[in-house]
């Protein structure tokens, strides 16, 4: 069977992203079901052509996890996709979950890894987005973290967390080194939702990396202060620990549906990091030589 999708160092990463998603059920509403493949497979030639090579695929169990879908994209866009394993969020969680062992969930993980995701060839090469909820870790959510420990200290690969509303970041790496992980493999999700700086620093500061992976989500947070902060941690001599993304995760984010579209990242934001005083090498090290390292 084949191996999961390695990084290709060459290009930029988008280091959170969705391509097949289905919340609709959840979000009782079908434009948060992402699945209409042509109009993908066109925004990732767009960002082939702007220098992109990798696609960080964070849809995991009961999320509308497609691997097919994500095997057919590499075949008919050329970009590189690396898919993830896990469970998302308490929220999101199937019943089964309150009665099932850590380690048979952390099996489930490994078993994407080492052989392959729902009988396909695409093997899984993060462990994500592993969430907690809004200001809390529910006991399920812990359970999954320390799933995701285990799956993580059998087979190496990272893992890529879920914070709600950039809450609980700090809480997550406590439980993830109690549980044997070195911090250096973790990267925290969704740290640009509020004005968080503190927190980020001291994660960074315990070796661990931070992603600003909501960009263009300005009804969250303002793209202005996510490059206010990514300033200030430049002026700290800290980008190397940060990644870039967008999390799409609904038709209407897509531009043939009238959104922002996955490109907005690099034609609309990284001039205003530019703009901003920050170098194109500020640029690549966040969205190339970063994702290089802790995704390969």
């Amino acid at each position: 069977m084949a191996e999961f999708s390695h990084i290709d160092p060459s290009g930029y990463t988008f280091a959170h992203e969705h391509l097949h998603i289905d919340l609709s059920a959840f979000k009782n509403t079908i434009d948060c079901r992402l699945d209409q493949y042509d109009l993908i497979c066109a925004e990732m030639k767009t960002l082939y052509a702007l220098g992109v090579r990798n696609i960080i695929e964070m849809t995991n169990r009961y999320m509308g996890r497609n691997p097919q879908f994500m095997l057919d994209i590499m075949r008919d866009t050329g970009i590189n996709v690396m898919a993830c394993t896990g469970y998302y969020q308490h929220d999101f969680y199937p019943p089964h979950v309150a009665t099932t062992s850590t380690q048979a969930l952390a099996q489930e993980m490994i078993d994407d890894i080492e052989t392959g995701i729902d009988g396909t060839e695409l093997k899984a090469g993060i462990i994500a987005e592993i969430g907690s909820s809004v200001n809390t870790i529910t006991p399920d959510e812990a359970k999954m973290f320390a799933a995701a420990a285990i799956a993580h200290r059998e087979t190496g690969r990272p893992i890529s967390t879920h914070t709600s509303f950039s809450t609980m970041g700090l809480e997550q790496l406590a439980l993830l080194k109690n549980h044997g992980v070195d911090l250096s493999r973790v990267v925290i999700g969704h740290c640009d939702l509020k004005d968080n700086l503190d927190a980020i620093f001291r994660m960074i500061d315990q070796g661990a990396y931070v992603q600003f992976d909501t960009i263009g989500k300005n009804n969250y947070y303002p793209d202005e202060k996510r490059v206010a902060m990514l300033s200030e941690i430049a002026s700290r001599g800290l980008l190397d620990h940060v990644m870039l993304s967008m999390d799409i995760t609904r038709r209407s984010h897509l531009k043939a549906n009238g959104g922002p579209g996955f490109d907005y990242l690099l034609t609309t934001f990284v001039p205003l990091l530019l703009e901003a005083g920050l170098t194109q090498a500020d640029v690549d090290l966040m969205l190339r030589d970063t994702p290089s390292v802790f995704f390969k």
